[in-house]
């Protein structure tokens, strides 16, 4: 799972064992398509394998995995800069994770819709009829000038 790590594998003294953190970062994305509810979707870096993906998921997160597939999303080159030189959007991995059987994954409803009681309605109701006042009232410092032609 770490990448670079050499360390030896006997020292005097016996010292207490290492704990490696790893030098991956995965993101947890909402899939654009609709999936089986036992399929988790990941952005992950490109020197990632499917294994390290598994290990990762399975010993730090304790989530049984059944499948694992990946695919490399390659980035937008039409943007130019000013200069007009293209600019190139990052290349990345997606991984499409397939939970262990009997696992199903649904993203939190974060933001649900607040239902409104009456009163709460009546104030908005109150406020829009403030705004459009102070909207139609016309300034009297500026004349005959149209209420479209300002800054």
């Amino acid at each position: 799972m770490a990448r670079n790590v050499l360390y030896p594998l006997y020292q005097l003294g016996g010292p207490q064992l290492r704990v490696f953190r790893t030098n991956f970062f995965i993101q947890l994305v909402r899939p654009g398509m609709a999936q089986p509810e036992d399929t988790v979707q990941f952005r992950i870096p490109l020197e990632m394998t499917r294994v390290d993906l598994r290990n990762y998921l399975e010993r730090i997160y304790q989530v049984p995995v059944a499948a694992v597939r990946t695919r490399v999303q390659h980035g937008s080159g039409r943007r130019r800069d000013h200069r007009q030189v293209r600019v190139k959007k990052p290349d990345y991995k997606v991984a499409y994770v397939q939970l262990a059987h009997g696992q199903t994954f649904r993203f939190p409803n974060l933001f649900p819709e607040k239902e409104q009681g009456p009163e709460r309605s009546a104030h908005l109701d109150l406020q829009d009829q403030l705004v459009e006042q102070q909207r139609q009232s016309s300034d009297p410092r500026r004349g005959s000038i149209p209420a479209w032609f300002s800054l």
